[in-house]
């Protein structure tokens, strides 16, 4: 009697967990449900979003988190699935924003036509730049993509031909634009884009990571040497994440064309890419949502720490205090330390972490 009885418990305490773990399945459709339903909602958050979450303000700073969140996803194809640091990334970006915005105003082709050309456009330059690029490794690869960032930031600003505005950048021709994509009244249209253009971004790197490729990519990041052991050649399977991430920050670069209504010069410059890197080793390297987590925190913190770092509440305060509070970029840094001296690996490590703990103190 008492070995039949004995399976009894362990089937009842497998059931919660197998629960819990369908449950864990299908959040990320949860979220992206409600990431949908958004504009629709006059649910305040104090603190966090300035206004209802439905309001432009507040969708407009959700769809440049959401932006930066992807452009974070696409950046860590080439840090954490393929070990390549890469300080030029942020050219690709640019390039798709400038290039659909000169396909518009210089050729005079359609909004679509033009948005093709200028990803195809992004995807080339990175083809190109990255075919060189690539014949160096470790440090020599950085630096070369540094110099070609570089370059084209000078570039950008010294706008030649008239065809980059210089400092001040370009507006997008809103009389060229489809008449969906202008205007405040239509700020959800282009929430929906980012949301829609992060979809794509995630789903794009997943399937490449869990491919034969991806395989590749992982242990050309543990070791390149090893790689060729086996017979491959390592160069061709780093030109197509190159290209891929290069080919995802031109999509990015044309979303950031229809939210801000323009090409800037700001989005050419090492520093961009510098944030991108702060945004992914923040989130966590090769994870799947770290550097989704990781963008969109630090795109959220940009924002609202530079308008803490204005308040009354901060003028008010000593000199000693007020100093440095009143710097943006000081407030993120402490942030970033926080984080990388108490969560190593990134905020995507911190699940695991707390599970961990719990399971030592049962």
């Amino acid at each position: 009697m008492s070995t039949a009885t004995t399976p009894a418990p362990a089937a009842v305490s497998t059931a919660p967990e197998h629960g819990r773990t369908r449950l864990l399945r299908w959040w990320p459709a949860a979220v992206l449900a409600l990431l949908i339903v958004a504009p629709w909602s006059a649910l305040p958050l104090p603190g966090l979003l300035d206004g209802p979450v439905g309001s432009p303000g507040s969708l407009q700073l959700l769809a440049t988190c959401l932006l930066f969140g992807a452009l974070a996803t696409g950046y860590d194809l080439l840090l954490g699935r393929t070990g390549l640091l890469s300080f030029g990334h942020a050219l690709y970006f640019a390039a798709g924003s400038y290039a659909t915005n000169m396909f518009l105003l210089e050729a005079g082709l359609p909004f679509a036509a033009a948005a093709v050309l200028g990803v195809c456009f992004g995807a080339a330059l990175a083809l190109v730049l990255g075919s060189v690029s690539l014949r160096v490794t470790g440090i020599g690869f950085s630096m070369v993509t540094l110099a070609f960032a570089q370059a084209g930031s000078i570039l950008v600003s010294r706008d030649p031909g008239g065809f980059t505005g210089g400092e001040e950048g370009r507006a997008a021709p809103a009389e060229l634009l489809p008449s969906w994509l202008v205007g405040i009244d239509h700020t959800a249209n282009l929430y929906w884009i980012a949301l829609a253009y992060l979809v794509l971004t995630l789903a794009v790197v997943h399937r490449a990571v869990r491919s034969p490729t991806g395989r590749v990519w992982e242990g050309i990041k543990e070791n390149e040497r090893r790689v060729e052991v086996l017979g491959l050649k390592p160069y061709g399977f780093k030109l197509t994440a190159f290209v891929l991430a290069g080919a995802l920050a031109a999509v990015g670069g044309l979303v950031h064309l229809l939210l801000t209504g323009g090409s800037t010069p700001q989005t050419t410059t090492s520093d961009f890419t510098l944030s991108l890197l702060v945004m992914v080793v923040l989130g966590g390297t090769g994870t799947r949502w770290g550097p989704m987590v990781g963008g969109i925190l630090y795109t959220w913190a940009d924002h609202r720490l530079g308008d803490l770092a204005g308040s009354g509440a901060v003028a008010d305060l000593p000199a000693v205090l007020r100093v440095p509070l009143s710097q943006p970029l000081f407030l993120l840094g402490v942030l970033f330390v926080a984080v990388v001296h108490l969560l190593p690996g990134g905020l995507a490590r911190l699940p695991s972490r707390l599970r961990r703990k719990s399971e030592e103190n049962r």
